[in-house]
């Protein structure tokens, strides 16, 4: 009998007979997994593509050049991010420039350079009675949108099929569907918090910008997401691409950004920041917002454009008294907070109206104080703070004289109090026996 072929390599019909007759139930054996060859350096030579500096250039003059759909901040190809804050109006922004695509119109001061392109509008926000409302009149009925606008509507309710390994994976796939039933080549998602939870995480920001990468690749896409603030964003601050709530790899990884601010002159006004660009200049910058009003007309809730501003114009409260890091020095700060504290504001009330600090009022009232003190003395300040150096206890109060009286223009000065810390180290201290009488206490005579 030959053992060279282990219990391992047998058939499978030799082993259920082997166990056949023993009379024991069959087990079959665990096989070894064949190790993984290691791969080879040429496996991965379709990662990269390289060629000459001028190579590339031949290249690209070849390549078609990508027009604009929002102006300089969005251009075809792109994956373009706008982000506001709750309530700010972003999703009628993104169907307004949606529409104006469709019909290849411009929004407000923002050129459309391409033709009518199909658009997607991939809703996760609007029910079909909310978007009724926002998109009708009472008298002319709802608006007539052009027929390269396609809404889609999510359906929560969806069951996942046992074949999609997540639910991310079967949104995914939803998406690339409507995309080829419609022939889109513009896809604004409204937002990006629906197509991920904890974009927070890097890693699932990745994840989320390298499956919309791929999106725009594969279907040769314009994309626009919309996204938020973080709630406890500084309003009296400009935006920036720190303002973009989530981790850092969403701004990295897009193409380009837009910001949508309130101004604080008017509660109707918003305004319109570049805050990333590839393709061309930033011409909206913090020097030359674009100011935009929320307006109804008729059937069709959309902005209307109202020229340009600073952003530090829109930032600046309306009225008397506001208060700035950036524009305003400490001097005129002071200023404002001893106004304000004339008029007999609180502490509380003045650090609300100036969007500061309780601390900076306190620190400025306080100094203003000391500077006004230091004036009234006939000493000067640089005696005075001599004397602080000397004795920082020093008493003011006179000491009584024999008869009662308190003599003018006496100082009494006295030890300044041990601190709390040493009391304490000193009453936990053993006491010592007192020495015999005619033995001094330092030891013997």
């Amino acid at each position: 009998m030959s053992f060279d072929n282990p219990s391992s390599e047998r058939p499978e019909y030799i082993e259920q007979l082997r166990a056949e007759i023993r009379g024991v139930p069959y087990r079959p054996a665990k096989r070894k997994k064949a190790e993984p060859e290691s791969p080879e350096l040429a496996d991965a030579r379709c990662l990269f593509t390289v060629e000459s500096g001028n190579r590339w250039i031949d290249l690209g003059a070849r390549e078609p050049k990508a027009k604009m759909l929002l102006g300089e901040c969005w251009h075809q190809g792109e994956l373009c991010i706008l982000f506001a804050d709750t309530n700010a109006g972003k999703s009628v922004l993104a169907v307004q420039i949606g529409e104006n695509i469709a019909r290849a119109q411009n929004t407000g001061p923002f050129a459309c350079d391409a033709g009518p392109e199909n658009v997607l509008y991939v809703d996760f926000e609007l029910s079909t009675t909310q978007f009724y409302q926002r998109y009708s009149h009472p008298e002319q009925g709802g608006h007539n949108f052009s027929n390269n606008f396609f809404r889609a509507q999510f359906n929560p309710s969806a069951d996942i099929p046992e074949n999609f390994k997540s639910f991310d994976d079967f949104l995914i796939a939803g998406l690339e569907y409507k995309i080829n039933l419609v022939k889109a080549t513009v896809l604004i998602i409204d937002n990006i918090t629906c197509l991920r939870s904890g974009t927070e995480s890097a890693a699932v920001a990745l994840r989320l910008m390298n499956n919309l990468k791929s999106l725009k690749a594969d279907h040769k896409l314009s994309i626009l997401v919309l996204a938020h603030t973080p709630k406890r964003r500084n309003a009296a601050q400009p935006l920036s691409a720190n303002d973009l709530h989530g981790s850092k790899l969403l701004i990295n990884f897009a193409d380009s950004a837009v910001a949508m601010g309130k101004s604080k002159t008017d509660n109707t006004l918003c305004y319109l920041k570049q805050i990333k660009q590839r393709n061309t200049r930033q011409c909206y910058g913090e020097d030359n917002v674009a100011l935009c009003r929320l307006t109804q007309p008729g059937n069709f809730l959309h902005f209307t454009f109202e020229g340009n501003s600073t952003e530090q114009a829109q930032l600046q409260a309306a009225g008397r008294h506001s208060y700035n890091r950036s524009t305003i020095d400490r001097e005129e700060l002071a200023k404002c907070i001893n106004e304000l504290n004339a008029e007999g504001l609180t502490v509380r009330d003045i650090a609300e109206r100036l969007r500061i600090s309780r601390s900076t009022v306190h620190n400025v009232l306080q100094a203003d104080e000391s500077r006004i003190t230091n004036a009234r003395s006939p000493q000067g300040p640089d005696v005075q703070a001599d004397e602080k150096a000397v004795g920082r206890h020093t008493d003011t109060r006179a000491a009584p004289s024999a008869e009662g009286a308190i003599p003018s223009g006496t100082v009494a000065k006295h030890r300044p109090r041990e601190p709390q810390w040493k009391i304490s180290r000193a009453l936990l201290r053993p006491k010592h026996a007192e020495a015999p009488q005619g033995v001094a206490e330092n030891g013997p005579p």
